[in-house]
């Protein structure tokens, strides 16, 4: 199968799926606007692409996590047998300056990846927030994720 920019970009963002074993205390989306998006052909089937974008939270249930605003980037690697992986990190800041930042896989294959809190400082300091993401939809400039985990 041949994956084009546009399916391994939406591939990266793929939210993991419900199934995933993680009892759900915070729900959301994440809204992004891309900034760059560049691939580079390595030859033989391999191939590198490379994003960054402006991201924002929705969240009815997590009130701090709710209208965090930062970006995200990461990486989609290709390897000769078609399979691909990525990941990556993000940083938000909130309304207070607070802010929160998380890293992001997404295993080969999969259509689903995980999260978790890497770092933050006021109200998300020393949490240890962890979960799933799942691609929702993408236009080619938009795209949104739908998230949930356990927040602290």
């Amino acid at each position: 199968m041949k994956f084009t920019k546009s399916t391994i970009v939406a591939g990266v963002l793929l939210i993991f799926g419900t199934s995933l074993a993680y009892a759900d205390n915070c729900t959301g989306t994440d809204v992004q606007v891309v900034q760059t998006d560049e691939t580079t052909d390595l030859g033989n089937g391999h191939s590198i692409t490379t994003w960054k974008a402006y991201s924002q939270f929705v969240s009815a249930d997590s009130s701090k996590r709710n209208g965090l605003a930062g970006e995200c980037s990461g990486a989609v690697l290709v390897t000769p047998d078609g399979k691909w992986q990525a990941q990556g990190y993000c940083a938000w800041r909130d309304k207070d300056g607070d802010t929160l930042s998380q890293s992001w896989h997404k295993a080969p294959m999969d259509m689903a990846g995980t999260w978790r809190q890497v770092g933050g400082t006021g109200k998300f300091a020393g949490t240890q927030d962890s979960g799933w993401w799942k691609f929702a939809w993408e236009d080619g400039v938009m795209r949104a994720n739908t998230w949930g985990g356990t927040c602290e």
